[in-house]
C-alpha cells in the first residue's frame, strides 16, 4: 500500500490525494454501475473514466497519467472490489439474454447477409381490433380490411373496466401473417425501452415447446427452468400485486391442448403448486392465477374457439400487409442492403413496385409477409449469386420456406380436448396428399388455375370419417387459402362466358410445380395396384422368414410337394420390388419426358421465367390464356429434391424420401439425361440442362452426364451473374482432363464482371466464343491472364462485335509470346484502327502457332492492311486473313491483290473484297455470308454503303468481261449482294415501325 511505512513523505502524500480522488469519484461510479454490471467490469473502461477524471483533479493532461499511476491503481481497486460486492439486477439480465435470444436469426435469414438485424429487417404488418364474430375468417376470407388499426402496445392500453385485473389480448391470424415476427420485435423493443414500458417483466413462451413437456410443474419452476435468472423473482410470488407489472406471451397457442371445463383443468393460484403446463395457461387466462398479471397469445384461425370469450379483454387480427407501400418498405430493407451496384439494386426494387402496383397475382400473394420473404430470397439468389456465397439452390430456398412456416408441425383432430387415440399427420405431408394432389393434375393437365368444384374434389377428396372432417375443417381455415388465392387475372384470361366463374390459383406459379414435384418424389401418385402390392409385400415380408422356418421344419414328416406352393412366399416380394423399382424408373424417365419436350424448346430458360413471374414483363406482350404457360420447373424440382439436404429438411417436416428411392431414380435418371443430351439442343433448353443438374448437386452424374455433351450452345440466353455461376459450378464437377470442343456465349449481355464468375468455365473449352456482348478495353486483362496460364487450351478465341478498341488489343497481344495453344483470334468489329493492325503486325512474330486472323469492319486503312498482311506472310502458320469492310480505297485493294499474285514470302489467303481486280474473288460467298448473319447487328449504315460499292465493282467488272459464262457468274453475285441489301432493309424497316410505336 502507499501508505506504508516504506513510502516516503511525498509518497504518503500522493497515496492520500488518491484517496481523495476517489471520493470524488464514487459518485461518478454510481452513475456508471448500471453499465459496469452489463458489462462484467469493463475494466479497459473504467481506466478510461478514471484517468480522465483524475487528470481534470490533478490538471495535469490525460497522457501524463497511466494504469501504474498511484491514483488510477488505488481507484481501479476500489471499483473493482465495489463492481464484485454490488448485486446484480436479474430484470436487467432478462432483457440483455432476451436481447441476445431474440435477436438470432434462423439460418434461412442468413443468406441475406450478415448485415441483417430484425431491427432493420421489420414492417408492421396491418393489424386490426375486431372480434372474430364480427367476420367469421375462413378460406380465401381473411383478407378483408374491416376493424380499427392499431398497434399491439395500444392493445395494452385499455380503457376498459377490468379493475386489478390484467388485460387477455388473443392476436390471431392466418398462416404467414407475421405472428411470430411481431412477438420477436415486440420483446426486442421492450428490452431496449422502446415499447411497452409499464411491464417491468415481460415472460415469452413457446406454447410449441410446452406442449412437448410431460410433467407436472408449477408457474415459478417453469418460469425458473426457462430463465433461471427469474428463479427468485418476487414479481411471480403472487404478493402485493406485484404481477400487474408482468406480461406473459404465449406464441403458437394452437400447438397446446387447453381445456377449460372445471371437469378436466382443476383451478388453481398457487403460482408454487405443480400442474399440467396447459394447467397453467388455463388457470391464467382464468385470471385465477396471478390474476393482476397481463398476457398476450398469438394463435391461428382455426384454434380461436379454444379460449372462451369471456377470458379474452380484445381481440385483434393481424392481416400481413395491406398495401404496395408496405409491401415495397419491406423489399427495401432486404434488397438495398445487398452487396452489388446501386443501380441494379434500385432498378430491380423499381420493377417489383411496378409489378405490385398493377394488381397482378403477385401483390395478392404478398399480402402475407411469408411470400414477401419467399420473393426476396428468388431474387437474391437470381441477382446476387456469386463464387463466395454459400451454394444455394431453388429448390433449396422453396424447402426453407415451406420449413420456416410448417416446421415440426402435426394436424389433429379433436380440438383442444386431448385424447390418447388421438391419431397426427405431419401437416406439411398432409399439404402434400391434398394440394399437392391437385397440383399434380394441374400440370400434368397444363393448367394453372381451378374452380371451387375442382378444388372440393381435390381437397376434399373422398372424406369419411370424423376425424378426416375436423382435420380437414382446420386445413381449410389454416392452410388452404396460404397456397390458393382467387385469380386477378381471370377476367382478362377467359371468355365472357366464363367471367362469373370464380377461379383461383397458387399464390406463386412455382409452388404448384414444387408441390407437383414433392407429390411425385414422395411416391403420392401410386396406382391402386401399387399401393396394394407395397402392403402385400411389407405383410409377407415381415412374417416370410418365420413362414419358410416352419414350413422347412415340416416338411420332414409330411410330404414336400404339399408345401411346393408355399415357395412362392419367397419369389413374391422379389416380384413386388421389381414391380417398385419400375415405378421409380417411371418417376426418372417422366423427368426426362417433362425436361425435354418439344413444345417448349424455344421458351425462355426457366431461370428468365422465374424473374418474369416476380417481376412481370414490361412492354408489349403477346395476350396469352391463363393456362397456356409452360411448366418447365416441374423436373428441375424433382431433381433438387433429390438432393440430401433438401432430403434433410423435408424429413423435418415429416416428408420423407428413403436414399434407395432416390438410388433408383438416379440410376434412370442418369441413362435418360445421357440419351437426351447427346441430341443438340436450343440454347434455352441446354440453360435449363444445366438448371437441373445444378439443383441436383450430384457431382458424379453431372460428370457422366456432360461426358456426353461436346458443345455447349448458349448464344442468345440472357447470362446473369446466376447462370455464370451454374455454369461453372456444372462443368467444375468434371475430371480435370475434360475439355468442350465449343462454348458458345454469343449475344448474351456479357460484361467484365460475369467473366469473373465464368472462369472456370473458360478452363473447360477449345473454342471460346464471345461475340456480340458488352465487353470493353478492362476485359481484355482477363482474357490476357487466361491464355497465360500453362496449361491454356484455348485453340479459337471470337470477341467480334466487341468494344475492345486498340488499348483491349493492345493488352490482349501481350500473351502472344507466352501462349502456345491459340490458332484462330477474331477480332472483327471491335474498333480497330491502324495503330492496333500496326502493333498487330509488329507482335505477330512472337506467336508461332496462329493459323487465322480476322480483322474485318474495322477502321485499318491501305498501309496498315499492306503492312498486317505482309507481317501475315512472313509468319510461318498464318494461312487467312479478314480484312473486308474496312477503309480501304481501290488502290488499296489493287496492292492487296497484287501481294498475293506475286511478291516474296509465303501465299496468305486475303479477304478484302468480292473482286480481285477485275474478277470475281474466291471467297466472294464467305464474305457475303459473314455479312448477311451479322448485318442487323451492325451499323447498318456502313454495311449498305459497303454492299453498294461491291455492286458497283461487280458491275464495272461484268462490263469487262467478254466470256458468257463468266458474265453469268457476276450476275450471280450481284444477286447474292442484292439480296443481302434487301434483307438489310427490312430490318431498318422492321427496327423503325418498332421504335415509332
Amino acid at each position: 500500500m502507499w501508505c506504508s511505512g516504506r513510502c516516503g513523505p511525498r509518497a504518503r502524500m500522493v497515496w492520500w490525494r488518491s484517496q481523495e480522488a476517489s471520493k470524488q469519484l464514487l459518485p461518478l461510479y454510481g452513475q456508471n454501475v448500471g453499465y459496469l454490471k452489463l458489462m462484467s467490469t469493463d475494466m479497459i473502461s473504467v481506466r478510461r473514466l478514471v484517468v480522465s477524471t483524475l487528470s481534470r483533479w490533478y490538471k495535469v493532461p490525460v497522457f501524463g497519467l497511466s494504469a501504474a499511476h498511484p491514483s488510477v491503481a488505488c481507484y481501479l481497486k476500489t471499483c473493482k472490489r465495489e463492481c464484485h460486492s454490488a448485486p446484480i439486477d436479474p430484470l436487467d439480465t432478462h432483457k440483455q439474454k432476451l436481447k441476445l435470444w431474440f435477436s438470432h436469426l434462423p439460418q434461412e435469414e442468413k443468406q441475406f447477409g450478415g448485415s441483417f438485424s430484425p431491427e432493420t429487417m421489420h414492417i408492421n404488418p396491418l393489424i386490426l381490433e375486431r372480434h372474430p364474430a364480427e367476420d367469421k375468417p375462413g378460406p380465401f376470407n381473411t383478407h378483408q380490411n374491416k376493424g380499427v388499426s392499431t398497434t399491439v402496445e395500444e392493445l395494452f392500453q385499455t380503457t376498459l373496466n377490468t379493475g386489478d385485473q390484467g388485460v387477455n389480448v388473443l392476436l390471431y391470424g392466418a398462416v404467414g401473417t407475421g405472428k411470430s415476427t411481431v412477438v420477436r420485435k415486440l420483446v426486442l423493443d421492450w428490452c431496449s425501452g422502446s415499447s411497452l414500458s409499464q411491464f417491468q417483466l415481460l415472460v415469452p413462451l413457446s406454447c410449441e415447446d410446452l406442449s412437448q413437456m410431460s410433467k407436472n410443474i408449477s408457474l415459478r419452476d417453469l418460469v425458473g427452468r426457462k430463465y433461471v435468472h427469474l428463479r427468485k423473482t418476487p414479481m411471480l410470488s403472487g404478493e402485493l400485486h406485484q404481477a400487474r407489472n408482468v406480461l406473459f406471451v404465449f406464441n403458437g397457442m394452437e400447438r397446446m391442448k387447453l381445456d377449460f371445463r372445471l371437469a378436466s383443468t382443476e383451478l388453481c393460484s398457487d403460482p408454487n403448486e405443480a400442474l399440467p403446463p396447459g394447467a397453467i395457461v388455463v388457470n391464467l387466462l382464468r385470471k385465477y392465477l396471478l390474476p393482476e398479471a397481463s398476457i398476450l397469445v398469438t394463435t391461428r384461425l382455426s384454434a380461436l374457439e379454444r379460449v372462451p370469450q369471456k377470458y379474452v379483454t380484445r381481440y385483434a387480427q393481424i392481416c400481413g400487409f395491406n398495401d404496395p407501400a408496405r409491401q415495397r418498405a419491406y423489399f427495401t430493407s432486404r434488397l438495398l442492403q445487398q452487396t452489388g451496384e446501386e443501380s441494379r439494386k434500385d432498378e430491380l426494387i423499381e420493377l417489383l413496385y411496378l409489378n405490385l402496383r398493377h394488381e397482378s397475382q403477385l401483390a395478392a400473394a404478398c399480402y402475407l409477409p411469408s411470400y414477401c420473404w419467399l420473393t426476396c430470397a428468388t431474387l437474391h439468389f437470381l441477382h446476387f449469386t456469386d463464387e463466395k456465397a454459400p451454394i444455394r439452390t431453388l429448390t433449396g430456398i422453396y424447402t426453407s420456406f415451406l420449413r420456416l412456416n410448417f416446421g415440426g408441425e402435426v394436424l389433429e383432430a379433436g380440438g383442444g380436448v386431448s385424447s390418447q387415440d388421438q391419431q397426427q399427420t405431419s401437416l406439411m405431408l398432409y399439404v402434400v396428399q391434398t394440394v399437392g394432389k391437385l397440383a399434380f393434375d394441374g400440370v400434368t393437365k397444363k393448367r394453372a388455375s381451378f374452380s371451387e368444384d375442382e378444388l372440393e374434389q381435390w381437397v376434399g377428396g373422398k372424406t369419411k370419417t370424423d376425424e378426416e372432417l375436423q382435420k380437414l375443417a382446420m386445413f381449410r381455415t389454416d392452410v388452404l387459402d396460404f397456397f390458393l388465392v382467387p385469380c386477378v387475372e381471370s377476367k382478362r384470361s377467359y371468355d365472357r362466358a366464363q367471367t362469373d366463374v370464380k377461379r383461383y390459383v397458387f399464390a406463386v406459379p412455382a409452388m404448384q410445380e414444387y408441390l407437383a414435384a414433392l407429390y411425385v418424389v414422395l411416391g403420392e401418385n401410386k396406382t391402386a395396384l401399387e399401393k396394394l402390392t407395397k402392403q402385400v409385400s411389407e405383410t409377407i415380408g415381415q412374417t416370410g422368414e418365420e413362414v419358410t422356418t416352419l414350413f422347412s421344419i415340416l416338411s420332414k414328416f409330411i410330404p414336400f410337394k404339399i408345401f411346393a406352393v408355399f415357395n412362392l412366399l419367397k419369389l413374391f416380394p422379389s416380384l413386388l420390388e421389381k414391380i417398385s423399382r419400375n415405378s421409380k424408373g417411371h418417376i426418372a424417365r417422366t423427368m426426362a419426358a417433362e425436361m425435354f419436350r418439344s413444345e417448349d424448346s424455344y421458351n425462355e430458360d426457366v431461370l428468365d421465367q422465374v424473374e418474369q413471374s416476380l417481376l412481370g414483363v414490361h412492354g408489349p406482350q403477346p395476350e396469352q390464356h391463363l393456362d397456356k404457360r409452360p411448366f418447365e420447373l416441374y423436373p428441375i424440382f424433382m431433381g433438387g429434391l433429390l438432393h440430401y439436404g433438401n432430403r434433410r429438411l423435408l424429413d423435418q417436416l415429416g416428408c420423407s424420401i428413403k436414399s434407395e428411392t432416390v438410388s433408383q431414380i438416379t440410376r434412370t435418371l442418369k441413362k435418360q439425361l445421357i440419351k437426351e443430351s447427346r441430341q443438340k439442343q436450343p440454347p434455352e433448353e441446354m440453360m435449363d440442362l444445366l438448371t437441373l443438374l445444378y439443383e441436383f448437386q450430384n457431382p458424379r452424374v453431372t460428370a457422366e452426364v456432360l461426358q456426353s455433351i461436346r458443345t455447349i450452345n448458349l448464344s442468345t440466353v440472357r447470362m446473369t451473374p446466376l447462370k455464370c455461376f451454374v455454369l461453372s459450378a456444372v462443368l467444375s464437377c468434371c475430371a480435370p482432363g475434360f475439355l468442350l470442343n465449343d462454348l458458345i456465349l454469343s449475344s448474351c449481355h456479357l460484361t467484365q464482371d460475369l467473366l469473373h464468375l465464368l472462369w472456370p468455365a473458360f478452363r473447360r473449352t477449345r473454342s471460346l466464343n464471345l461475340q456480340f456482348n458488352h465487353l470493353g478495353p478492362e476485359s481484355c486483362t482477363l482474357l490476357r491472364d487466361l491464355l497465360l496460364e500453362p496449361n491454356c487450351t484455348i485453340r479459337s478465341l471470337q470477341l467480334c462485335d466487341n468494344n475492345l478498341l486498340d488499348t483491349g488489343v493492345r493488352t490482349l497481344l501481350d500473351s502472344f509470346p507466352e501462349n502456345q495453344s491459340l490458332q484462330n483470334l477474331s477480332l472483327m468489329h471491335t474498333g480497330l484502327g491502324d495503330a492496333a493492325a500496326l502493333e498487330i503486325a509488329e507482335r505477330l512474330g512472337k506467336h508461332a502457332g496462329l493459323l487465322e486472323l480476322n480483322v474485318a469492319y474495322n477502321s485499318i486503312g491501305d498501309s496498315a492492311a499492306v503492312t498486317l498482311v505482309d507481317a501475315c506472310r512472313e509468319h510461318p502458320t498464318i494461312h487467312t486473313v479478314h480484312l473486308y469492310l474496312n477503309q480501304l480505297t481501290d488502290v488499296g485493294k489493287q496492292s492487296l491483290y497484287n501481294m498475293q499474285k506475286g511478291g516474296s514470302g509465303r501465299h496468305v489467303r486475303v479477304l478484302a473484297s468480292v473482286m480481285e481486280g477485275s474478277d470475281i474473288s474466291e471467297d466472294w460467298h464467305p464474305i457475303l455470308s459473314i455479312i448477311g448473319k451479322n448485318s442487323v447487328s451492325w451499323e447498318r449504315e456502313r454495311v449498305r454503303d459497303q454492299l453498294l460499292v461491291f455492286l458497283r465493282d461487280l458491275e464495272w467488272g461484268r462490263q469487262q468481261q467478254q466470256s458468257l459464262w463468266k458474265r453469268l457468274h457476276f450476275r450471280r453475285v450481284e444477286s447474292g449482294v442484292r439480296q443481302t441489301l434487301l434483307l438489310l432493309e427490312k430490318a431498318s424497316s422492321i427496327g423503325s415501325g418498332t421504335s415509332s410505336h
